[in-house]
């Protein structure tokens, strides 16, 4: 393959509070290609939202990145590693909306009540060109109508309260598409949005993607949507990459314990009626209190008494691309 368009490595990013340290992120590696979809997959409180707000530079005190690369490949074939640079530095701005774009969770929270979704999309269309006024509200409704927004002549002047979910979802879309980015971060785009308007939010994802080249990566707790959507995912279980690798391989192969337990949870319309779905047992640990050794032992059905609390495992390649960290595929328990 390519050159990956951004690579993370080893990504440490903690919350340092009164009450101890949260590692939100504590060990994180992928890489993202151009013109893929990467999806980040795990149960809420895994460190998916956090992982992109550490790519964006964007993550609120008292957390800060301690450690790794964020590395963003330039077009003159050099990279930069993002970590390295100052979060309100002019450069990271600039990269900011300029070259990564950020799908917000929740558009209410995102948006502006107070001004118009086309003043907000001229300020960011400014901020990262040389347009005038005049000109940014031209390409303001050309940027709605693209997203498949009716009538942006007019919904260029509307405040986000008078728009549906649906709609507000597709002018934030709008916004992380202002300034042409080459990479786009879709954190939860369809929570909260009824199953018809989160298909039209796929699609138009979807469809933007094949029109621009987008590398995307689209952080979910959904694994339909991570089928349909995705070409590489990444596994997150507090703050680690459990398992990683093609989607095929993922679905079709999986390899480590919890994403087998993930897989089981999504309904089939095959099972037989009135059946209880199949859940993982107990919960994601306390961020103060998190288990010693493999994270995920305590609630997991294969663990291994005397191994799997005492170290965590190794990260072991299955096959091409595919990885699992998981002391049921180390070496020492391989040949025992």
């Amino acid at each position: 393959m390519a050159e990956p368009i951004l690579s993370v490595r080893d990504l440490h990013t903690h919350f340092f509070a009164d009450e101890g340290v949260v590692r939100a992120v504590d060990g994180t590696s992928f890489d993202l290609y151009q013109g893929r979809t990467l999806g980040i997959v795990g149960e809420s409180g895994c460190g998916k939202s956090v992982t992109a707000r550490s790519i964006l530079r964007i993550v609120e005190r008292p957390g800060r990145i301690v450690s790794g690369q964020i590395l963003l490949r330039r077009d003159n074939g050099g990279s930069v590693d993002l970590v390295q640079l100052a979060s309100d530095g002019a450069e990271m701005r600039a990269i900011r909306g300029g070259e990564i774009g950020l799908v917000f969770q929740e558009p209410m929270s995102s948006l502006s009540a107070f001004h118009t979704v086309g003043n907000q999309l001229i300020e960011a269309i400014r901020l990262h060109s040389s347009l005038s006024k005049r000109a940014a509200r031209t390409r303001a409704i050309e940027l709605l109508a693209m997203v498949g927004i009716p009538r942006p002549a007019q919904r260029v002047d509307a405040y986000s309260f008078e728009l549906s979910g649906g709609l507000r979802q597709r002018v934030m879309i709008a916004l992380a598409l202002a300034a042409e980015p080459r990479i786009l971060i879709a954190d939860e785009p369809t929570t909260a949005l009824d199953v018809t308007t989160q298909a039209q939010i796929l699609d138009l994802l979807r469809r933007l993607q094949q029109e621009r080249g987008l590398a995307v990566i689209l952080i979910t707790h959904d694994m339909g949507v991570i089928a349909e959507m995705t070409d590489d995912v990444v596994v997150m279980y507090l703050g680690h990459e459990v398992e990683k690798g093609p989607v095929d391989a993922i679905f079709h192969a999986p390899q480590h314990p919890y994403t087998r337990s993930l897989l089981r949870s999504i309904p089939s319309v095959l099972a037989e009626p009135r059946s209880r779905l199949a859940t993982i047992s107990g919960s994601i640990p306390h961020p103060y209190a998190r288990p010693p050794g493999c994270p995920f032992h305590p609630r997991c059905a294969e663990y291994i008494a005397g191994v799997c609390e005492k170290s965590f495992p190794a990260e072991v390649s299955i096959a091409d691309r595919h990885d699992v960290a998981c002391h049921l595929y180390t070496t020492e328990l391989a040949t025992a």
